[in-house]
């Protein structure tokens, strides 16, 4: 199996298991919303983009509609424990982007 620093894992109700995929530097998701593929309209995109920086540390980004969400960097020579979790900055408060989107 090939390495990517960005792992996607899926489930939906009509998977009989997970489905994943690996990006190397940016992945983009757009989510319809509606009757049909035919009938839907866009409901949000999100993003998610792998950088590596000059001193060989990476960064990761998360988007939703193009507002930073989170951000975490990994750096170089650190690795961390299965399971363990990058310690990640969030931007935006998920509640106001909820609050801020139904107002529009």
């Amino acid at each position: 199996m090939r390495q990517y620093p960005i792992w996607n894992i899926i489930t939906a109700c009509i998977y009989n298991s997970a489905k994943s995929y690996g990006v190397k530097e940016t992945g983009e998701v757009e989510i319809r919303a509606g009757t049909s593929s035919k009938n839907s309209h866009v409901f949000l995109k999100h993003c998610t983009t792998h950088r590596q920086h000059d001193n060989g540390d990476k960064e990761f980004r998360f988007y939703v509609d193009g507002q930073l969400i989170k951000r975490a960097v990994l750096h170089k020579g650190e690795s961390l424990s299965k399971g363990q979790r990058l310690y990640c900055i969030t931007f935006f408060s998920l509640i106001g982007m909820f609050y801020s989107l139904a107002l529009k």
